[in-house]
């Protein structure tokens, strides 16, 4: 197997394993335990590891940044809760406060490359800091920007932090190995122009046929055609919503992952 996806959930897991069989994210299994469970040794063998996974954003945002998915690679994105503007805001006081668990495990572990998400309000909380001290001591590289959905067409401005990081003592035949692998073929049917990212225009045509919907809270939200249809699975499209909420944009941070390998030229 080439991923490891890591999602407590059990309805995001499932999706996992949907989005897997269907190949539209990266080969896998899916450990739906708390990340807190997760030792070092459960990790042995995978190239990719996606933590918070969420329903996949992450391993989709590599393939259109063009990285193949045996690529190693490390992503994550803790719960937003404790620093949302929308919840209580306690911060690293919140028992939901995990990304100090996941730096555990890539202390232990040591992987060449991360990138991760957070909310822009994070930020004011010092997460950022914390996690950039963590890295930088153990001689990863860090870099970070705000970056809005809306930057790659979405219609909605969902400000979020993007960030990455790469150890300064990685081999650097790894990345020229990623700098030579143009004529890869993730998988049977992949054409060369599906291996990068999507210009603003072609992600504006993603959302093309998103229409303005009006909640019961009054508030007006960019949907899907049909999807505020009446159906009698009330639960299923709460935990639907519930997904996309907790989603990153892939196609935003695709942006990024391209623009970070850049910046970091031949030094890699």
């Amino acid at each position: 197997m080439t991923a490891y996806y890591n999602e407590f959930d059990p309805f995001a897991a499932q999706w996992l394993r949907n989005l897997i069989d269907s190949g539209l994210i990266a080969p896998g299994i899916v450990d739906d335990r708390s990340i807190s469970d997760v030792t070092p040794s459960d990790l042995n063998g995978f190239k990719q590891c996606h933590f918070f996974a969420g329903i996949g954003g992450w391993s989709l945002a590599l393939r259109l940044a063009g990285i193949p998915d045996d690529y190693p690679c490390w992503t994550g994105s803790p719960p937003c809760q404790p620093f949302s503007t929308a919840g209580k805001q306690l911060g690293r006081l919140d028992p939901r406060h995990l990304a100090p668990t996941f730096v555990r495990l890539i202390k232990q572990r040591r992987p060449t490359v991360l990138f991760g998400e957070q909310v822009k309000a994070a930020i004011g909380k010092y997460w950022l800091d914390d996690l950039f001290d963590e890295l930088e001591n153990e001689n990863y590289a860090c870099a970070a920007s705000v970056l809005p959905a809306s930057g790659v067409g979405a219609p909605h401005k969902r400000e979020r932090i993007c960030f990455g990081a790469v150890l300064g003592d990685s081999n650097s035949q790894v990345w020229k190995g990623f700098r030579k692998s143009e004529q890869v073929i993730f998988q049977e049917g992949w054409a060369d122009e599906k291996r990068h990212p999507l210009s603003s225009n072609v992600a504006s045509h993603f959302w093309s046929d998103w229409q303005p919907n009006e909640g019961a809270d009054g508030q007006i939200r960019m949907l899907p055609a049909g999807y505020g249809e009446a159906s009698n699975g009330v639960s299923s499209r709460v935990e639907l919503l519930r997904g996309y909420g907790n989603a990153i944009v892939p196609q935003l941070a695709a942006e990024f992952i391209s623009a970070f390998l850049e910046s970091c030229g031949e030094s890699l």
